[in-house]
């Protein structure tokens, strides 16, 4: 069997910094599931025309093709139930509380923290498509978004519900990571993989659980190619 996940890369293709898809690779490694990672720019729609629609990460498992995180999460539960990622009822609806908290809490302020460091990191011949979407989305420039002071405040307000989980247990889950701690921590990956900025002071107790999910699973995030470790490339922090 061939598992495939389409995953979106920047100016090395080695260079991944989707949110979404590191939820689903640290699933993925979770559930012990080899895969064929297939590397996909913004505007190569056609690779993914067979999903339905144009957006990664895409996971082809035999002949099962699943888009949106969470989705796949849930597929990969029915199909491999060994290790939950989600679990059932209560601890299902918890999981699904992280995704919306990190999509509609967490992001604003980290994307106002790195955007530029994020455009960079997007290949060249995405960039036009990146800009033109991502400024009708938002309403401003990108270079009006960027705003890292105020960025940092408002990610560090967003922050006090993880410390306080986190100053009780080492992962959201509990003793080990799962499906909640992957739903939150592939925002911080997006920011890793792009900006070399210091999101959390190494005082903070969500400081040490990011250094702990840098590390599960074989350091599958913590050996990640970064924006900063490839030649050449320019940093907004540089400007």
């Amino acid at each position: 069997m061939t598992r495939l996940l389409y995953d979106l890369c920047g100016i090395d293709e080695a260079l991944r910094f989707s949110p979404y898809c590191w939820r689903v690779k640290y699933a993925l490694a979770h559930k012990g599931l080899s895969y064929e990672s297939r590397p996909w720019h913004f505007t190569e729609k056609e690779a993914i025309e067979f999903s339905g629609q144009g957006k990664v990460p895409v996971l082809v498992d035999d002949e099962t093709t699943v888009v949106d995180s969470y989705d796949i999460f849930r597929y990969l539960d029915r199909s491999y139930p060994d290790k939950p990622l989600l679990g059932e009822g209560e601890a299902e609806a918890r999981a699904r509380f992280f995704k919306f908290y990190s999509e509609r809490s967490l992001a604003p302020g980290i994307l106002k923290t790195v955007v530029m460091d994020l455009f960079n990191s997007v290949h060249p011949k995405d960039r036009d498509y990146f800009r033109q979407t991502r400024e009708k989305a938002l309403g401003r420039t990108l270079e009006e978004v960027h705003a890292p002071s105020k960025g940092l405040s408002m990610l560090d307000q967003a922050l006090e519900p993880l410390r306080g989980r986190l100053e009780e247990a080492d992962f959201l889950d509990g003793d080990v990571p799962a499906g909640a701690d992957y739903m939150v921590f592939g925002h911080f990956m997006w920011a890793r993989n792009v900006s070399s900025a210091d999101l959390i002071s190494n005082a903070d107790p969500v400081y040490a659980w990011v250094e702990r999910m840098l590390d599960v699973h074989g350091g599958v995030g913590r050996n990640a190619l970064r924006s900063v470790d490839v030649p050449g490339a320019y940093r907004a922090d540089e400007a």
